[in-house]
């Protein structure tokens, strides 16, 4: 639907249509006539980044504002003195919300030299009324700001900001609909990311993405596959399906489909040769789950499967909702039903009331899965989440002295673990040219392991069978088969 011969037959002085997405696709329009008119009055065309600040997620969403960017005439380019510059927030973590800060007193050094600069700010951090309120107040010169909810608004509340006076601001508490068909600018020809879900149920007391994000919406699956279909014959091969708790994946429409249920039928999509997805929640990963990715031919041996802690005491704490055992249990069963698995995970250390016995209980954990990797974070206070307000808060030398003996081991694991491939032969799918050495490209292993070896750009995209000679760790250094 997205093309520039559909865009120059909207009669842009018509009242713009109700339905979605028509209504964005004029509003495109007529950001077009606006860039025009911009070009003509100052002799070049105005120039837009897109900041991606947060998860994989966000970064899809990055290339969506991208997308309607591109649609409605902007060149898009990467430096943040750009005469459009929107961040697309994170809010994880409270030091999230202070890099935002920072980055807008430079932008604002921008604006000031370039009087034709707007500035917009969305994504979740701008889900929170605090945070509205301190931007209206100490950041006055931003020109737009919207949140999670109404992204697919983007075009409208372009137009608005560009034609307009004044901040505008377009804040949703909630919001239901998922609006399909939108364009998007992908960063990679070979591989993308696809939402099959918004927001999260789970309500873990350390975080903030329930109440920024909001409640689980699952898309339909004819979307998603329809999507997927139209990804592949433009030459992608290999996808991302991104939820925050995939598990949950179609507990909301009309007509449930489980998530093994969806990934049988991505399956079927020709051109596509590799699928990933994140994240499971370890609660509710489900023996169908399991089957398919046994059976599965394009189902990417990798599982990240965050453990955040290995006490149960604590685990309740956090509301994660599953016990140290069960963890293992399932760790095992995955090892014994997939052998050639990859499990990674996350960590959080120092999380409120943790003793130095709870962290030995996470590095007992450790070493009995025997992780590939693992993202290993020192609890960060949150405000907004009930963590925030626990007793016992931890004292930060206490809680990085816990951390480096945990990183310690899961780094001695991670290594014994990536041996075990040297000598072997593997498929790997060459992402771009490597940063590790003159003449060198990077693949990624199924398991997700990447390896350098001799090669030029022109591998992009391609999949390569790789021997893996050396290794470095994390990562291996090979050769192509035959050469």
């Amino acid at each position: 639907m997205c093309n520039e011969i559909y865009l120059e037959t909207i009669d842009c002085s018509q009242e713009p249509p109700q339905e979605e997405p028509a209504r964005q696709y004029c509003y495109m329009a007529k950001c077009r006539e606006w860039v025009k008119d911009f070009e003509q009055r100052n002799g070049y065309r105005p120039k837009a980044c897109v900041v991606n600040m947060g998860c994989q997620m966000n970064a899809r969403d990055s290339e969506k504002l991208l997308g309607i960017l591109r649609q409605a005439g902007y060149d898009c380019v990467e430096g943040e003195d750009a005469d459009f510059v929107i961040f697309n927030t994170c809010t994880v973590r409270d030091n999230a919300n202070q890099r935002l800060y920072g980055r807008l007193g430079v932008a604002h050094g921008h604006k000031r030299r370039n009087p034709h600069m707007k500035i917009a700010l969305c994504g979740c951090m701008m889900q929170e009324a605090a945070v509205i309120e301190k931007i209206q107040k100490s950041y006055s010169f931003v020109d737009l700001i919207f949140g999670t909810h109404n992204l697919y608004k983007f075009a409208e509340l372009l137009y608005q900001c560009l034609t307009g006076t004044g901040m505008v601001t377009d804040i949703w508490d909630g919001a239901d609909q998922i609006v399909e068909d939108l364009p998007a600018e992908r960063k990679y020809a070979f591989k993308s990311g696809i939402n099959i879900m918004f927001g999260c149920n789970n309500f873990c007391s350390y975080c903030i993405v329930p109440y920024v994000r909001g409640r689980e919406r699952s898309r339909e699956p004819k979307d998603i596959i329809r999507e997927i279909e139209r990804l592949a014959a433009d030459g992608v091969v290999e996808v991302m399906l991104l939820g925050q708790n995939v598990n949950s994946y179609g507990k909301t429409l009309a007509d449930p489909v489980s998530f093994a249920q969806l990934l049988q039928e991505v399956e079927k999509i020709e051109g596509i040769k590799r699928i990933r997805f994140m994240t499971p929640h370890p609660k509710d990963l489900s023996d169908e789950l399991i089957q398919v990715m046994k059976h599965s031919g394009k189902i990417c041996r990798h599982l990240h499967l965050p453990l955040q802690s290995g006490s149960t005491r604590i685990l309740q704490a956090m509301n994660r909702r599953y016990t140290k055992e069960q963890y293992l249990l399932l760790a095992d069963k995955l090892k014994k039903e997939i052998p050639d698995l990859s499990i990674t995970t996350d960590m959080i250390v120092g999380f409120p009331g943790e003793t130095p016995g709870d962290v030995d209980e996470t590095i007992e954990v450790v070493k009995k899965v025997g992780f590939d990797n693992a993202f290993t974070f020192l609890y960060s206070k949150r405000s907004g989440t009930p963590a925030a307000d626990m007793a016992d808060q931890v004292p930060a030398e206490i809680a990085k002295e816990g951390f480096d003996r945990l990183l310690k081991v899961v780094q001695e694991t991670a290594a014994q673990r990536a041996r075990r491939f040297a000598g072997q032969t593997a498929e790997v799918l060459v992402e771009g040219v490597s940063e590790h050495g003159a003449g060198l490209v990077t693949g990624r292993m199924s398991g997700n392991m990447l390896v350098h070896f001799p090669g030029d750009a022109g591998l992009t995209g391609q999949f390569v069978t790789v021997r893996l000679e050396e290794c470095r760790g994390f990562y291996y250094i090979g050769k192509q088969n035959g050469r």
